[in-house]
């Protein structure tokens, strides 16, 4: 059996809102199709902390290019469109205080749209190289 996806906000609410009405576990859970652990859990929950929303949107790794820094790396890809990826983390790297690699400069880029930055200039010169190789 795996694990389900979590419950939305809303999902939260509307069994908090079930109970608080007066519906019995059991009821809350054949009304609105979870389990009656699932609704259980949530009420105690809500009525413990007074809270409802999932806390998973706060799990996982930090970034380390926030969006302050996927401004700077749009400005420098602005300022440079054929920058190799190289030259973009040599460039942040010496305006910012955490430094990144070459690897999260790609992955970042990606993530932001950019999938192809490998400059014009290169670009020919691997085709020159590839076209020059005589074919056996």
């Amino acid at each position: 059996m795996g694990k389900t996806s979590d419950l939305s906000d809303f999902d939260r609410g509307t069994i908090v809102g079930a109970r608080r009405s007066g519906a019995s576990v059991s009821q809350t859970a054949a009304l609105l199709g979870f389990s009656r652990t699932t609704v259980s859990r949530v009420y105690k929950e809500w009525s413990q902390k007074k809270k409802t929303s999932s806390q998973r949107k706060l799990c996982g790794r930090k970034r380390l290019v926030n969006e302050t820094g996927e401004k700077i790396i749009d400005t420098i890809i602005q300022a440079d469109r054929l920058a190799t990826h190289a030259e973009i983390t040599a460039i942040y790297n010496s305006n910012m205080q955490k430094t990144i690699s070459q690897h999260t400069t790609r992955r970042t880029l990606k993530r932001m749209g950019y999938s192809k930055t490998m400059p014009v200039s290169t670009l020919c010169k691997v085709q020159e190289a590839s076209s020059a190789e005589p074919l056996s």
